[in-house]
């Protein structure tokens, strides 16, 4: 009888060479699961240079819905020499090592606790193709095809995903469906099959979708009626603005002139890129830009001017490992710090977190909404894993109904009805003054936009008096936003335990999991996710209600815990740090170990 366990619950790896055409057919493989009813966690690790070098792509599949990274290999797909030993070294005792058999495997990399599975991959190939390239490429589809096979995934999902591949290039169906019978066929005559780990259909995902955040928060920010994108290309942030691109040419067209009611500026670097953005959003677009940590690094004090005068902008973070170069492709929640507290002086920004692609669309555009009520950056902090990797998720959702709230933009009939207008004055009582578009009025509209100390009214003094009140309405504004931007998310009604579990962005994958793994063996948690910064006061309730939080975070120097410290002054030694920086997403098995060692 068949180990039960082992159906629809283990992880492949491929190993592959960057720039052989690998990434299309190992994501073939990985949605024709997700097309069977079933969970799948696809991760794709990758060089930071173009070609030639080592990479991976691991796929997780499970029956739970566990959507994190796990560590351990139960099926190697080698086509790699370069890695080849440690790849046989990372497969789980009892696992499968599937290789091209062509120049048969090195007597070194033989291990008597695993089953090899070769595949005379390139020979096929020479065989039957003449060109070099589609040698290269179909040998991809040829070991798709071979799983097919050996986990029991079904042909009719694969045809339909290449149809749907080559919509409108319906020649190169064919060629690619007899590879994967090619690979299906080899199996067949030479291996018994389906293996004990092994795919059986179900209806698990319901209306899900799989989409990378990336994707996602280029749609966002279309939704939120951004017209204006500058940016500056940067490993792992670029397919934001390249899908704003394609969106806004598909949405953004005016179907009477043509023209593009959009405009992408890729600037010298990221100073000119943030700085056109800020432009942008003052002049009354809706404007945005994107980058990773060494960008925000650059755009400190263009940040500290627009949160100084009083200028919208939406700044999308898609963190990578630092510092410095650091390693491009791989990711981290390491920006913290940086962004929270970016600029010298006083300076605080709202930051926003993310944990799937579905809160990626939501938040950037609720984002824009935010950076324009509070007329203030509002800095989106996702990471590469979350925006370069396809992610299982909810449907995305919009309400057609919903309008655009420009905050507190005065026009000019709104100009005329007052004496005297002061572009810093608080009237309200929220910190939060009002503005207007540059040639809204022909003389009460007109106003000084500086980052230099100013009064009430915009004019430039070096006053004390008038500087402290400008900081402290700043601070009133920062107050108020505590109870507008996203509020945390509990996972139970109220506290039960004595110990707490706070977590956020894509850590939510594995700390859910860790979650219910702690469950069964007795040791029960009460959980949040940070979803914003200004902290919620809902926050601090939640570290005073337990003897023990125990914060999950990927980063060396635990940065949220500094923030939480920081503005909570709350006792460090009731915050114990999981950390995780290896450059690879957090596991479950990581988080209990972790605690379970500082329990």
């Amino acid at each position: 009888m068949s180990d039960r366990s082992k159906v629809n619950n283990f992880v492949v790896r491929f190993a592959n060479v960057n720039g052989t055409g690998s990434a299309s057919a190992n994501l073939l493989f990985a949605k024709a699961i997700f097309r069977m009813g079933i969970f799948v966690t696809p991760k794709n690790i990758f060089p930071s240079n173009i070609q030639g070098l080592p990479t991976w792509y691991d796929v997780r599949v499970s029956e739970k819905g566990y959507l994190g990274r796990r560590a351990g290999v139960d099926l190697m797909v080698c086509v790699n020499p370069q890695s080849m030993k440690n790849d046989v070294n990372s497969v789980k005792p009892g696992g499968y090592f599937l290789y091209d058999s062509t120049k048969g495997i090195n007597p070194e990399y033989i291990r008597e606790d695993i089953n090899y599975i070769g595949v005379p991959l390139m020979e096929m190939c020479i065989r039957e193709y003449q060109d070099a390239r589609q040698r290269q490429l179909f040998k991809n589809i040829i070991y798709v095809g071979a799983l097919s096979a050996l986990l029991n995934i079904e042909m009719e999902v694969l045809a339909d995903l290449l149809a749907e591949q080559f919509q409108g290039k319906e020649k190169l169906i064919a060629p690619n469906i007899k590879a994967l019978e090619m690979g299906r066929q080899y199996i067949f005559d030479h291996y018994e099959y389906p293996l004990d780990i092994r795919l059986e259909r179900r209806d698990l995902v319901g209306d899900s979708i799989m989409l990378d955040g990336n994707s996602a928060c280029g749609l966002g920010a279309i939704y939120a009626g951004a017209t204006v994108a500058s940016w500056y290309p940067i490993t792992p942030s670029t397919s934001v603005v390249e899908a704003f691109t394609d969106y806004a040419k598909k949405y953004r067209v005016d179907p009477v002139s043509g023209k593009n009611l959009f405009a992408i500026v890729q600037a010298e670097d990221e100073l000119a890129a943030v700085g056109m953005a800020i432009g942008a959003n003052w002049n009354g677009s809706r404007a945005f830009t994107a980058t990773s940590g060494p960008g925000v690094s650059l755009m400190s004090e263009f940040l500290g001017l627009a949160y100084f005068a009083e200028i919208p902008l939406v700044l999308i973070d898609v963190q990578r490992s630092g510092p410095s170069t650091g390693m491009p492709t791989r990711t981290q929640q390491s920006d913290i710090i940086a962004s929270a507290y970016a600029s010298h002086g006083d300076t605080k920004h709202a930051l926003v977190f993310p944990s799937t692609p579905t809160e990626c669309f939501e938040m950037t555009a609720e984002a824009f909404e935010l950076a324009e009520f509070f007329q203030t950056p509002i800095i989106m902090l996702t990471d590469l894993d979350l925006g370069m990797n396809d992610h299982v998720c909810a449907p995305l959702k919009w309400d057609d109904s919903k309008q655009m709230n420009r905050g507190k933009v005065l026009n000019a009939e709104d100009l005329d009805k007052i004496e005297r207008w002061g572009r810093y004055l608080d009237i309200d009582g929220d910190g939060v003054p009002y503005r207007t578009y540059p040639g809204t009025h022909p003389t009460k509209g007109s106003y000084f936009t500086r980052g230099t100390s100013r009064d009430e009214f915009a004019t430039y003094t070096e006053d004390s008096d008038a500087y402290v009140r400008n900081m402290q309405r700043l601070e009133l504004k920062w107050d108020t936003m505590k109870n507008r931007v996203p509020a945390p998310e509990f996972y139970q009604d109220k506290n039960e335990n004595e110990y707490g579990l706070i977590f956020f962005g894509t850590s939510i994958y594995a700390a859910k999991e860790a979650i219910d793994m702690l469950a069964d063996e007795g040791k029960h948690f009460d959980a949040m996710r940070l979803r914003s910064f200004p902290f919620h006061e809902s926050v601090n309730e939640f570290i005073a209600a337990h003897k023990k939080v125990y914060l999950i975070e990927q980063n060396r120097d635990a940065q949220m815990k500094t923030l939480l410290v920081n503005e909570f002054q709350v006792n460090p030694q009731n915050i114990i740090s999981v950390l995780n920086y290896d450059g690879m997403p957090i596991t479950a098995d990581h988080i209990v170990n972790t605690i379970k060692s500082k329990a």
